[in-house]
């Protein structure tokens, strides 16, 4: 890969690029819309937003007024859990579009399992969900579409009845936090991997494996955590208020981890885990 626009395939051929720009936590006004134009002009071509971000009107702004073709940016976007069901699904797609003021998404989440509860209420509810996203997906509004933090035994209900099969799956994913059994199942099912905080939210700044890596490879640590993400084959999205930093991040092509440097960050200890477990999240 020569840069962050370039892409990993998904299952039905369409690239998602393999570093992009997060938003959450970024307030929808004028600062987000020069954050993301600033982004853009380094390279960035993937944004990251989510209903529950509430800023998807002025992601959905930026994109608009970057200077670049509509099709050049990929654009994210992500199911709150109380819009989950067929048609509130819908309806929810809906919104999204009228508030991003776009005629089309480049991928759509359902952003949780909501798991907490019986399993046959929250399995039923979720393949009603999905129901609508293949529909939208072939209504062709949304170019590809998939799920965020679905472990592997939610995904198993859920494909099995489904008709198209989840082309990406977004979760917490960072040396510390290697989820092997989730990523493993993904990559069994072509499911391609998108890392959420894989920089551990600044928590792996200053861990000593990784301060030790990033000065033998004169890179910062954020890179290492990035570089080890695509080495493992996941998309990454990452947040940066700073645009000095964002440059960084997207500088991860001049140095590579070995083999052995892959072990040591795969054989961290539990580090950096956010603490919202899929299974026992309330929201």
């Amino acid at each position: 890969m020569p840069n962050i626009a370039s892409g990993f395939p998904l299952a039905n051929g369409v690239k998602i690029p393999c570093i992009g720009l997060g938003t959450w936590q970024m307030s929808d006004d004028e600062k987000l819309i020069e954050q993301i134009h600033d982004a853009i002009n380094i390279g960035y071509r993937h944004i990251d937003t989510a209903f529950i971000y509430g800023n998807e009107a002025g992601v959905g702004e930026a994109v608009r007024t970057c200077g670049l073709p509509r099709e050049k940016i990929f654009v994210t976007s992500k199911l709150w859990n109380t819009e989950r069901g067929y048609d509130s699904a819908m309806r929810a797609f809906e919104g999204v579009l009228e508030r991003m003021q776009l005629s089309y998404l480049d991928l759509y989440l359902i952003h949780w399992p909501a798991a907490k509860g019986e399993p046959m209420t929250w399995q039923s509810i979720n393949s009603g969900t999905w129901r609508a996203l293949e529909d939208l997906y072939e209504q062709g509004v949304v170019r590809a579409i998939g799920v965020s933090n679905f472990l592997s035994h939610h995904l198993v209900p859920l494909l099995a009845r489904a008709r198209i099969a989840p082309m990406v799956n977004q979760l917490e994913f960072h040396p510390g936090y290697r989820q092997a059994n989730a990523v493993d199942f993904c990559c069994e099912h072509n499911i391609q991997v998108v890392a959420w905080s894989p920089l551990a939210r600044g928590a792996l700044v200053r861990n000593p494996v990784i301060v030790e890596m990033a000065a033998a490879h004169g890179v910062s640590t954020g890179q290492i955590c990035l570089r080890w993400c695509l080495q493992h084959g996941a998309a990454a999205v990452v947040k940066s208020m700073s645009p000095e930093r964002r440059r960084m991040d997207a500088d991860l092509f001049s140095f590579s981890l070995s083999e052995e440097e892959m072990q040591r960050l795969d054989n961290m200890p539990q580090t950096g885990f956010s603490g919202l477990d899929p299974d026992h999240v309330t929201f």
